[in-house]
């Protein structure tokens, strides 16, 4: 060992200590701050519940954009989550959190909250225990939130487009059968009233040929604004073909139906259109039938097809029920 040579002093020992740890200090702000960074780039919003104490214990950066509404105010006060939620998912909100302590995780939640700028907003909320609990051994529920409502917005539209009418803003022919065969089904097994109907639009080719397209697509439109006016909630009415509109009526007796079929006839021929100068009025041929114990819907249909047809070669504008 060369006799010169000498072991550090406590002075020199700490400083090197010091040193050492401002350097891990260091490292960790940086680490910290690479982190901060990170959440904050991200559009989505973590946040830490201790469910014993009910408070939130951490929420990063997004909340305030994604909610609108202060990350002060929510770490301070629980209820400021529970006011944003959408009234109508508050209860459902609510019981699927506390379902995490039971079944561990929930992958599929999704509720409406009301932003502080009163915007509404679709929300998917994931979340899950913790394997780590609190200082006090309590448990801890940690999840993810993602604004869906442009998701929401394009499912939505999807959806109108696969089963409306794109002309007449009704169900189209596909989604109105779907929907009958259920209103079917449910009358069958409960032992319910139903009524079928079909209409269908007199002389309609003439007034394409008379007046344009143009105008034969304005008196559809108009035609079934006057069924969604008459025809109660719960009845399904859809454009099933070119002039062609058929209704389900669900509960229904055979007297109340043909007063819904009456109602509709004095509406439509109240409509008047203009064209070329000139006005005219259309008017509907109606075929209406009710629900037998040995009927399908198909029977049901071929029905009521059979009573318009007799009311179209019967003078028109009028009603057959059968």
């Amino acid at each position: 060992m060369d006799d010169n040579a000498r072991a550090p002093s406590e002075l020199e020992t700490l400083t090197l200590a010091l040193l050492h740890s401002r350097g891990e200090v260091e490292r960790l702000r940086e680490r910290e701050s690479l982190v901060s960074s990170l959440l904050g780039s991200v559009n989505v919003v973590l946040w830490a519940f201790d469910w014993q104490q009910q408070r939130v214990v951490y929420v990063s950066p997004a909340y305030e954009s994604v909610f609108g509404r202060s990350a002060a105010l929510l770490m301070s006060d629980y209820g400021e989550w529970l006011n944003s939620i959408y009234p109508d998912d508050m209860e459902f909100a609510a019981q699927s959190l506390a379902s995490v302590l039971e079944v561990g995780a929930v992958e599929q939640r999704e509720y409406r909250i009301i932003r502080g700028d009163g915007q509404i907003r679709w929300l998917s909320d994931k979340c899950f225990v913790s394997p780590r609990s609190t200082p006090e051994g309590q448990p801890l529920i940690v999840g993810i939130a993602e604004d869906i409502t442009e998701k929401k917005q394009l499912q939505g539209e999807l959806h109108r487009l696969a089963t409306t009418d794109v002309l007449t803003g009704i169900h189209n022919r596909r989604h109105f059968f779907d929907s009958a065969a259920l209103a079917f089904e449910q009358a069958r097994g409960n032992a319910h009233p139903l009524a079928f109907l079909l209409f269908d639009i007199d002389d309609f080719k003439k007034i394409n040929d008379s007046h344009g397209h143009q105008i034969g697509d304005r008196v559809l439109q108009r035609i079934a604004h006057c069924g969604a006016y008459v025809l109660r909630r719960d009845d399904l009415f859809g454009r099933i073909g070119g002039e062609e509109f058929a209704a389900i009526f669900p509960g229904c007796t055979a007297v109340q139906a043909l007063q819904i079929a009456e109602r509709l006839q004095r509406e439509v021929q109240r409509l008047t259109f203009s064209a070329d100068g000139r006005t005219f009025n259309v008017t509907i041929s109606q075929g209406l039938t009710s629900l037998g114990p040995d009927d399908s819907l198909e029977s049901l249909y071929v029905r009521a097809d059979e009573a318009m047809y007799q009311a179209k070669h019967g003078g028109k504008n009028c009603i057959v029920q059968v």
